[in-house]
């Protein structure tokens, strides 16, 4: 016998857009049933985004005692890096996280069920054995997973995804990144830091294609200084997996254990069109993500994923398909939905208001702050100054390196602001930053580009003295015709 219960609103799939929408559904009185098949949380919180910066920020101590070293007479060396205690924090990190999240979940009164979930019917959902209907609405969140190529089988050790590289065995001496997207390019530079010799190959003509060109320009300076060996233009035709002796040195434990046995041969073609082959110990593919709508049976209700496997909206403001009562979040949106953790958290919330009968301002897409974790960092929000151009804008322009202020010469790391704008003083198109700390710098200018601020009401407020952010309000107020430091 299959139960029946009904809710007023059921969730399939538990990460980011999906907790976020039983949450605020929950906190406005709905009666909310969740459907996770795995773990609440999903690939941000366990394979992505917060296992990833918590080694990335592993990273910046061992950058940080070779720069102490080498810039500040600090005599500190580096003996090791213990592999097992550093994964060890990193997964208490998560398992910390993971822990909050179930414990706000239980506390809304949010029924979990851990099972896989399909759809039978417009609002009606099957899972873990039961049958569930839904009174206002069905919201689907089961998210993405990483882009593979046509041949190419990750094994988790050798040829490596976004999602398993964290938890491959040991440290390689060597490894090719292939995609030189945000993922791409955090993975490059924490690898690097760890001291492997990397290669970043990105197929299209330079790193963070979809970024402002100047940040690109900026982000392969700082990342070839670095020692990371970077091929744009340029593409994979095969992998070949090999392991010489039979053996597999690496593993989880020991200090500063390294995979050295064995390798990935990989053969390339250039921006010159000239072959190229490379012994790696690993391979890592981070090409993109894909929706993920395996086993949901979206023709149960009537839906239909589009060529590229997304389900989208009929009404955007809604996130509502063109079934009525069947919401999206997350990855499973197309573009403009940038598919990063703070717009699915956006959606969820937007979603969860109109299930309660609200009607909660659309997600602003454009006003979504884009960060790249690497060294140096990437921080981005609105236009690039390509974008802003052929859309018609008329724009005024303006970059600065950070080491024109006192705090970025302290950091002596390189890196610029630049503002797109309207010009004649209209309204602020973009704001794109390079450098140490800029992903904690960005918020200010998402609220710049969201509330269409000109250059001059941002040169109205002071910025303070020594900091990275000064460069911003310099550049505003060079901008708004009142410059101090910098000349135009």
């Amino acid at each position: 016998m299959t139960s029946e219960t009904s809710a007023d609103v059921i969730v399939i799939g538990g990460g980011t857009g999906g907790y976020s929408t039983a949450l605020r559904a929950a906190a406005l009185g709905l009666d909310v049933v969740l459907a996770e098949r795995d773990l609440v949380g999903g690939t941000c919180l366990h394979r992505g985004c917060v296992p990833s910066k918590a080694m990335l920020h592993a990273a910046e101590l061992v950058d940080g005692i070779a720069e102490a070293r080498e810039r500040w007479g600090v005599k500190a060396t580096l003996d090791a890096v213990d592999w097992p205690a550093l994964t060890t924090t990193r997964d208490d990190i998560v398992a910390r996280n993971h822990r909050g999240v179930e414990a706000h979940l239980a506390h809304a009164g949010v029924q979990i069920v851990r099972a896989h979930a399909r759809l039978t019917g417009p609002r009606a959902v099957s899972a873990g054995g039961a049958a569930y209907t839904a009174r206002r609405g069905v919201v689907l969140a089961t998210g993405s997973r990483p882009r593979l190529l046509p041949g190419l089988v990750p094994d988790g050790r050798r040829v490596v995804t976004s999602d398993d590289a964290l938890f491959a065995p040991g440290l390689p001496e060597s490894v090719l990144v292939l995609g030189g997207g945000a993922i791409g390019v955090e993975y490059a530079s924490l690898h690097r830091s760890m001291g492997a010799r990397v290669l970043l190959v990105e197929a299209a003509d330079r790193l963070l294609p979809l970024e402002d060109a100047e940040v690109s320009r900026q982000l392969a300076r700082g990342l070839r200084r670095r020692g990371i060996e970077i091929l744009t233009g340029a593409r994979m035709t095969s992998a070949e997996v090999y392991d010489p002796d039979g053996t597999d040195t690496g593993n989880s434990t020991g200090t500063n254990t390294r995979a050295q046995a064995g390798g990935v041969r990989v053969s390339l073609v250039d921006a010159r069109g000239q072959a190229r082959a490379e012994d790696v110990a690993r391979l890592l593919v981070a090409v993109g993500r894909e929706p993920v709508t395996d086993g949901l049976d979206l023709a149960a209700a009537g839906l239909t994923a589009d060529a590229r496997g997304y389900v989208p909206p009929a009404d955007w403001a809604r996130l509502e398909t063109a079934v009525p009562g069947v919401h999206v979040v997350g990855d499973l949106l197309p573009p403009p939905s940038p598919g990063l953790a703070h717009a699915s958290f956006a959606e969820g919330l937007l979603v969860a208001e109109v299930l309660a009968g609200g009607s909660p301002p659309p997600v602003d897409y454009p006003a979504v702050p884009r960060v790249t974790y690497s060294s140096p960092q990437t921080a981005s929000v609105g236009l690039t100054e390509a974008q802003a151009r052929e859309r018609g804008h008329d724009v005024a322009v303006n970059t600065m390196p950070l080491t024109a202020v006192a705090k970025g010469m302290v950091h002596g790391q390189g890196g610029s602001v630049k503002v797109v704008a309207a010009a004649d003083g209209g309204a602020v198109l973009g704001v794109h930053l390079v450098g140490p700390n800029v992903s904690e710098m960005i918020a200010e200018s998402q609220l710049i580009v969201g509330w269409e601020a000109e250059a001059a009401d941002v040169a109205r407020h002071i910025h303070p003295h020594p900091t990275l952010s000064e460069a911003v309000g310099e550049v505003f107020l060079t901008l708004a015709g009142r410059g101090l430091h910098q000349g135009r």
